[in-house]
């Protein structure tokens, strides 16, 4: 069982007030992948970059970090992408984004997908009309496989005047997704969805479940058979910035982990996701008490013994 990820990489300077904390490479998809080749799960993150210094700082840090940096595309007519975030006082972040992406886009060569293993994507990266015929090339190649795909609309209020015409791409990859993974804001965002029940009756005819993260409120789960919650300690953030993504990366751990395939996900019962759903947590409110995007090495090393 392979993991796949697919999204943007971006360098993320990360401010406080007026004065730079750190950079560090970021992007929603990357983040995740990072988490899980620290973990030692079997992690390949399909992306683009520049052929520049910033790209090379990217892809060396996947390598570390034990990501498969294979299936990138290297692009020499623009630059990688850089990223503005300024924490504001809850640590939540509002960006300011440098991007300079060539014509031909995500010029790599796919995977070959088997049955059940995972792939996970989502954010603005996914609805971006400059790529979506290539996502969605990926995604269709991805469910003819019988690969358990993981999706994440991470839909930001800045895309809301674009909210209708975008929604038909939304539900078209919720409609290949086992598993949608999208936080209260998303949804209110999307489907002006403002509770968990609303929000499955939105997205329950496309996909097998839905994990519905509310912050400091905890954690819901839908599916057609189960309706439960989840809370989560309240902490004080250092930063939010990668709290949804290493959220993901604890779903897709916990489901390599326990060798859970495509057939078993829509199956199963309510301890089962506790487990899932509860790594995912833990995994998230570590990275919270960091400027990291993705779990601190420090705890990687005291979680695998």
């Amino acid at each position: 069982m392979q993991i796949y990820a697919v999204g943007e990489t971006i360098l993320d300077i990360i401010f406080k007030g007026v004065e730079p904390q750190t950079a560090k490479p970021g992007g929603s998809s990357f983040n995740a992948s990072i988490t899980l080749g620290r973990l030692g799960a079997p992690i390949t993150f399909i992306s683009e970059m520049g052929n520049d210094r910033v790209g090379d700082l990217i892809q060396d840090f996947m390598e570390q970090n034990g990501v498969d940096a294979n299936h990138l595309s290297r692009f020499d007519e623009g630059q990688s992408a850089i990223a503005l975030a300024f924490l504001n006082e809850q640590s939540d972040a509002e960006y300011q984004f440098y991007k300079d992406y060539p014509h031909q886009r995500l010029a790599v060569e796919f995977p070959e997908f088997h049955a059940d293993d995972l792939l996970m994507f989502g954010s603005f990266y996914a609805l971006n009309p400059g790529i979506r015929p290539r996502v969605k090339e990926l995604l269709e190649k991805a469910a003819a496989a019988g690969v358990t795909i993981i999706y994440d609309p991470n839909f930001r209020s800045t895309h809301n005047k674009e909210r209708n015409k975008l929604i038909p791409d939304i539900e078209e990859n919720m409609g290949f997704a086992t598993v949608v993974r999208a936080s209260d804001e998303d949804l209110v965002n999307i489907f002006e969805a403002g509770t968990p029940d609303e929000a499955w009756e939105k997205v329950g005819s496309y996909c097998d479940a839905l994990v519905y993260t509310a912050n400091a409120e905890g954690v819901h789960l839908r599916t057609d058979a189960l309706a439960f919650h989840m809370e989560v300690d309240r902490i004080e953030p250092v930063s939010t910035i990668g709290a949804g993504d290493t959220f993901n990366a604890g779903l897709l751990y916990g489901i390599w982990k326990n060798g859970y395939g495509k057939e078993q996900i829509r199956t199963l019962d309510q301890s089962q996701w506790e487990e899932l759903i509860g790594t995912a947590i833990r995994f998230s409110r570590e990275v919270c008490l960091s400027y990291d995007n993705y779990l601190p090495l420090e705890f990687v090393e005291q979680y695998k013994k």
